[in-house]
Formats: C-alpha cells, structure tokens, sequence
C-alpha cells in the first residue's frame, strides 16, 4: 500500500514562493510603549466595525499583538473607543423581525392599496383647522388665568 503524503509538506512544496512579512507600524514609528490612551494608534490594529486586527494583517509579532489587544481592551473599558461600530449599508436589506422583506410586520399585506389618494385641498383645510383649534386654545388659557 502506498504512503499518503503529509499535508503540511505537499502544501509548501506546492507554492515555493515566499512571501515578504508585513513590517509593524510600532516598528516603523518606533513606539516603545503601546498606551491606552493613544486612540489613534489603537484604531490602526482595529477594523471599521471595531473588531481587533489579527496579526498577519497588522504586521505585529506574538508580543506586539498582545500589547495591542490588551490595551484595545483597557481602551474599550475606559469607554475611548467602541466595542463594536453599527455600518449602514444602503445596497442589503435583509428581513425583519418577523420575516418579512421590508422590515414590516409579517400579518401586513404589502399590496395593501386601500388608503384613500391624498387631496392636497383637505390638507390645507386641516392646517387652517389646526391653527385655528390651536388658537382657540391660547384664547382659553388666557380666560382660565383671569
């Protein structure tokens, strides 16, 4: 019976080519002391929904990442930077709550076409009506006071 190959050595004999390793920005700026109070270093190691970067792709070695998360973390408590950032997409509209497309109730017919045509007349009467139910009102506060 034939030997299987290991996974491990098939894989790089497969892709002999080398990759060149991110350098860190604490290297390239020279930082010392990775600081809670430095947002904007911090937000560098994060991504846009607020989530922390991993190491391959901020560039950090095993100590540097781990100074990175633990003060991300400490950040975090302080209330300097968020836990997690809501992202509006235009593009995606997923279900809601009750499954329905748009975001409706799902016991609400989505054709529903029995809502009277607006008038654009009665709209006016209304706001002279209301205007006038309003006054009316200011008028009787004033009697009540007297």
């Amino acid at each position: 019976m034939a030997k299987k190959p290991q996974r491990g050595a098939r894989n790089r004999d497969a892709n002999p080519r080398k990759f060149k390793k991110k350098t860190s920005p604490l290297v390239i700026e020279k930082v010392e002391y990775v600081d809670y109070k430095d947002v904007d270093l911090l937000t560098r190691f994060m991504s846009d929904r607020g989530k922390i970067r991993g190491k391959h792709l901020s560039g950090n070695d095993v100590q540097q990442q781990r100074e990175v998360a633990n003060a991300i973390k400490i950040a975090r408590e302080m209330g300097l930077l968020p836990y997690a950032r809501r992202v509006a997409s235009a593009g995606r509209q997923g279900r809601g709550r009750d499954g329905d497309r748009r975001g409706r109730p799902a016991d609400v017919d989505s054709r529903d076409t029995s809502a009277a045509p607006v008038d654009e007349n009665n709209l006016e009467n209304d706001d002279v009506m209301a205007d006038d139910q309003v006054e009316a009102a200011a008028v009787g506060a004033e009697s009540e006071e007297v």
